[in-house]
């Protein structure tokens, strides 16, 4: 038999440690804390604003995920951004969203579809139109990953969806430290509406293809850098 308040605090657990990841990975994309740096676990204190316990109870999680590691002597390091990882990153995106892709090509609705073409056209009508703005590159960013984030829940994987959610973190770092959209939404539009012009006419090979492209075509512009 329960005592009355440990269930409480059973329940209350699970959600102090996902408040801590969420935190963290919250701070982590806001650049507060960036790729390479060391921080300590008071640090992350200050940041989070939770307690020590709940970073420590954090950090197996993040070391696991390989957003950060231990090093002797000088205390946690955040994933630093190198050629490996970009490496890596990018060519397990290509083996996710490949088997994606094919599958939504199949069985998203005609109606989803001309949702993803609506917005990606108003956008590329926009820089066509001479709209520059930052504002737009933001919205622009948020349509792109959104697409990408469409495929993978078309899977409806949640073993998948997880280690597409961590490798996706990593690749926003990518992009914030090697390849940012800025001054690219024309192009990157461009490559996207080729995905889903493929995906319109329900050819899964032309998709795939299409979106092997547009990642290859990511991956070699942050390796350049």
């Amino acid at each position: 038999m329960y005592e009355g308040g440990s269930m409480d605090g059973l329940d209350e657990q699970p959600t102090l440690r996902e408040r801590a990841y969420e935190s963290f990975t919250r701070h982590l994309l806001a650049r507060d804390v960036r790729p390479g740096q060391f921080v300590s676990q008071r640090r992350l204190v200050e940041l989070t604003g939770l307690t020590l316990g709940a970073i420590r109870e954090l950090i197996p999680r993040l070391e696991a995920e390989g957003l950060i590691k231990t090093v002797p002597q000088r205390g946690l390091q955040i994933a630093h951004i190198d050629l490996n990882l970009i490496r890596e990153a990018f060519q397990l995106r290509v083996f996710l969203e490949k088997e994606a892709v094919a599958l939504f090509t199949r069985s998203a609705s005609d109606e989803t579809i001309a949702g993803l073409l609506k917005m990606h056209r108003n956008i590329a009508d926009a820089i066509n139109g001479g709209n520059n703005s930052h504002d737009l590159e933001l919205h622009a960013q948020a349509v792109d990953w959104g697409m990408h984030d469409a495929f993978i829940d078309a899977l409806g994987n949640t073993i998948i969806s997880n280690v597409y959610r961590v490798n996706s973190i990593k690749m926003r770092l990518i992009s914030q430290e090697r390849f940012r959209i800025d001054g690219r939404v024309g192009p990157v539009m461009g490559e996207h509406l080729k995905v889903l012009e493929a995906i319109e006419r329900r050819s899964a090979e032309d998709a795939v293809s299409a979106l092997v492209a547009h990642i290859h075509h990511a991956r070699d512009r942050a390796l350049r850098l």
